[in-house]
């Protein structure tokens, strides 16, 4: 093999494998951020990392993340990006994740299970308790006198408002 013909094989496989990255980072699976401790929820205004265990955050495509002190301000914001960000389009969106009541773990927002009504509040009061796995949100109902168990696509703006 020619030394011209090396570097040229070497050149495209790095291409390739370069090409490749790129590609894996737009598959919506970016991971959760840790919250600097001046990050401040868009909504209410309030510094989330005080906040943990409500700790609910959306990852946009290009990198950037919005982080909120829980669940209920993570649904204000995607039912009205435009109010919060002009710049954000719900397109935008890459990930989301929200904090598993009992796991305390990051896990994906459009996949959670959400319990409304419950007896146990967040920062910002009356609160959906994200919840990894449906059997782990109906035990909590259970526990905690929840009224309604709900996925990301049946969190609307009239459920949001009965919170307030």
């Amino acid at each position: 093999m020619r030394r011209t013909d090396f570097f040229a094989s070497v050149w495209l496989l790095t291409v390739v494998a370069l090409l490749a990255l790129v590609s894996a980072g737009d598959s919506g699976e970016r991971k959760p951020v840790k919250p600097a401790p001046k990050d401040r929820c868009p909504v209410c205004g309030m510094p989330v990392a005080r906040y943990p265990d409500f700790l609910a955050e959306i990852i946009f495509k290009d990198g950037s993340y919005s982080v909120f002190d829980g669940p209920k301000d993570m649904f204000k914001y995607c039912l009205n990006p435009k109010k919060y960000n002009p710049s954000k389009n719900l397109s935008d969106i890459d990930s989301i994740y929200v904090t598993d009541y009992y796991s305390l773990t990051m896990t994906d927002g459009f996949k959670a299970y959400y319990v409304l009504g419950s007896n146990i509040f967040g920062p910002m009061g009356k609160e959906l308790i994200p919840f990894e796995n449906e059997s782990d949100a109906k035990e909590f109902m259970s526990d905690h006198s929840g009224k309604s168990l709900l996925a990301y696509k049946d969190v609307t703006f009239g459920v949001i408002k009965d919170l307030d």
